[in-house]
C-alpha cells in the first residue's frame, strides 16, 4: 500500500469516528491528518523524480561505457568474436609482442606476424608456403649500446622498416 494510500485509510477511519469537529482536539487531528497527506504527495512525487533521475543517470552511465570503449578500444572480455589465431586490427595492440604486416615476395599476400616470430630470422607465408628470411646482422651491429634507441628501456626493437626478406 502506499502512504497516500494509508493516509486515506487514516482519514476514512477518523470520519468513520464521527468526531465532533467543533473540539479543538479533533481540529488538531485533522489538520495532522491533512499534513500526512501532502507529505505524502510530495514524498511520492519526489519518488517518481528519483526514479526518473536513476533511468537517466542509467543512461548515461551505458553512454559512457560505450564512448569509453570507443575511445580507449577496450574490449569486453565476453566478447570472443576474432579468437585467439587472427590477423585483424583490432588484436594488434599488444604493447608487448607488437605485430608486424609482411608482404609475400612470393605471392604479394599480405599478413601479420608477431616479433617473436620476425626475430627468429624464418617466417612461413601462409598462402603460398615460402619460408622468408630475415637478416638483422646489420642491425645488431648497429646497437652495441645497453639499450633501445628510442629510450624505452628495453634491450632492442626492430621497426618494420627494420626487417629485410
Amino acid at each position: 500500500m502506499r502512504m497516500t494510500e494509508k493516509i486515506a485509510y487514516i482519514k476514512g477511519l477518523a470520519e468513520g469516528l464521527e468526531l465532533d469537529n467543533s473540539k479543538n482536539e479533533v481540529k488538531i487531528i485533522n489538520q495532522i491528518l491533512e499534513l500526512l497527506d501532502q507529505m505524502a504527495a510530495e514524498v511520492e512525487e519526489l519518488q517518481d523524480c528519483y526514479d526518473d533521475a536513476v533511468d537517466v543517470v542509467d543512461a548515461i552511465n551505458d553512454d559512457l561505457s560505450d564512448l569509453e570503449e570507443y575511445v580507449y578500444d577496450i574490449e569486453d572480455d565476453d566478447d570472443d568474436s576474432c579468437g585467439d589465431c587472427c590477423s585483424c586490427d583490432d588484436c594488434d595492440d599488444d604493447e608487448e609482442n607488437p605485430l608486424y604486416e609482411i608482404t609475400c615476395p612470393q605471392c604479394d599476400s599480405k599478413f601479420t606476424s608477431d616479433e617473436d616470430s620476425i626475430v627468429t630470422g624464418e617466417v612461413e607465408c601462409p598462402e603460398c608456403g615460402a619460408v622468408l628470411e630475415f637478416d638483422f646482422s646489420d642491425l645488431e651491429e648497429d646497437h652495441h649500446h645497453d639499450g633501445c634507441c628510442c629510450g624505452c628501456g628495453a634491450d632492442e626493437h626492430y621497426g618494420e622498416d627494420d626487417l629485410m626478406s
